[in-house]
């Protein structure tokens, strides 16, 4: 029986995950979380082997609950899931130890066998991501600039590009706008940058947004 925890603020991409696994005999879903303070609560008193996980949570975000995850339930395995392209977080995730990435518009039944894959301990990738990796290790310089973004400066950018204000991003991620202040002055300096409108082209350009 591979036992799954499910960790997504939307309840009813909760529920559709849930009655989707739980048609399969050899899964069962122990708990259900919107957070990473009920998520911690879960993990203490529920059996997971897969957890499927969404990469943007408020507060603290997929990765970094992630990161947290290795370093006290070693033993647990992340399917990282967002609605984001594959291109933007895929192989971000991968590299962060996830066993694998699913878009949320994708096929459901990839959804089954990637649960499968990952309780085995073997990645998952689509083909597309398998493309990009092949990429990537072919020609090691074209790596995007914003691949080498941190993920809060990566949910930065994406939101000032859907055209949100500093206070809305703020409250958001649950972080002071100063701090987010900072995040942007970053991500001006790393991608080389002067305002917001060239922040929107910018992942306009890169299929981001």
């Amino acid at each position: 029986m591979i036992h799954v925890v499910l960790c997504d603020d939307h309840a009813m991409i909760r529920r559709g995950i849930r009655d989707m696994l739980s048609e399969h005999v050899d899964m069962k879903v122990t708990g259900e979380s919107g957070s990473y303070a009920e998520l911690k609560e879960i993990l203490r008193d529920q059996p997971c082997d897969v957890l499927v996980l969404d990469i943007n949570l408020p507060g603290r975000g997929g990765l970094e609950i992630l990161a947290s995850i290795q370093d006290s339930h070693p033993h647990i395995r992340a399917l990282i899931v967002s609605m984001f392209s594959e291109d933007q977080y895929a192989i971000r995730s991968l590299k962060a130890g996830a066993y694998g990435y699913l878009n949320k518009a994708g096929n459901p039944d990839e959804l089954v066998s990637a649960v499968r894959a990952v309780a085995r301990g073997r990645r998952y990738v689509t083909p597309s991501v398998s493309e990009m990796l092949v990429e990537q290790l072919s020609n090691p310089g074209t790596e995007a600039l914003h691949s080498r973004l941190s993920e809060r400066e990566l949910q930065t950018l994406l939101k000032i590009a859907s055209g949100k204000r500093l206070a809305d991003i703020a409250e958001e991620l649950m972080l002071s706008p100063k701090t987010v202040s900072v995040y942007r002055a970053r991500l001006l300096e790393k991608l080389g940058l002067s305002n917001n409108a060239e922040l929107a082209v910018y992942a306009i350009r890169n299929e981001l947004v």
